[in-house]
């Protein structure tokens, strides 16, 4: 963590940076841990967590983690099985669910569900009240779009789980802060509510992480006023045309 001397309540200076908060790691103008309720849910989560998503003040799959007792956060690009990721045995990965969109779209699907099981060719599986009862466990990949893509070819593993996509009825509360490419595309913290509190029939999950987000998002927008070097600098836009030549 990096130490900042003399900085009264968590605030910086003009020209320093404003320490870490050693729990969620977001800035401490950001941080929202003492407003994190733990929540114990049945069904387990695993986030992983691309070693580039490098948005240390607008991503949550950290506090994610923090507020789901049963939830394990591991960076990194692939791992040899799901129990090597998770840390411990799975008996059958076939009872984990993967979230990758990809291609697929529930609205381009013959289906009114919102969660909804894919199998290899992005067709919806049959059976699906039966498949999504089943499950166990749910993956959850964070990061970019490319970079949720790269965990999901280096991980061979996840095609023994079940492939899930979602169609939420609202886009993410991101709104302007954080723009996606695709309506249904969610933040870490939205896709785990959205699923755990499907699958286990429990509001609650989806009610108390969303207040979380929703205080999360708003001490951003107050600290981006007072401390607007906390926004995180846009990507750089890739040179396609000079890849080219340089070929």
């Amino acid at each position: 963590m990096r130490m900042l001397k003399h900085i009264p309540e968590g605030t910086a200076t003009a020209g320093e940076v404003a320490p870490d908060c050693p729990h969620c790691l977001k800035p401490l103008p950001l941080c929202i841990c003492e407003a994190i309720t733990s929540i114990d849910n049945r069904i387990s989560l695993l986030i992983l967590q691309h070693p580039q998503e490098q948005d240390r003040a607008l991503g949550t799959a950290r506090i994610t983690a923090l507020q789901l007792k049963n939830s394990v956060l591991k960076i990194g690009l692939s791992w040899p099985s799901l129990s090597k990721a998770l840390g411990r045995p799975i008996a059958d990965p076939s009872r984990w669910a993967v979230l990758y969109l990809g291609s697929a779209k529930v609205s381009e699907l013959d289906t009114e569900s919102d969660i909804v099981a894919i199998n290899r060719k992005g067709e919806v599986e049959d059976n699906q009240r039966a498949i999504l009862k089943s499950i166990e466990g749910v993956v959850l990949l964070d990061g970019t779009w490319s970079q949720a893509k790269a965990l999901w070819w280096r991980n061979a593993w996840m095609l023994k789980c079940q492939r899930v996509i979602l169609g939420p009825a609202r886009p993410s509360r991101y709104g302007k802060l954080r723009r996606e490419p695709r309506t249904d595309g969610l933040s870490t913290i939205e896709a785990a509510a959205m699923l755990l509190s499907a699958l286990e029939k429990r509001p609650d999950i989806a009610e108390t992480l969303h207040s979380t987000f929703e205080r999360m998002l708003a001490k951003y927008r107050q600290a981006q006023i007072a401390a607007p070097e906390l926004s995180p600098k846009p990507r750089p836009k890739r040179d396609y045309r000079r890849r080219k030549r340089s070929r």
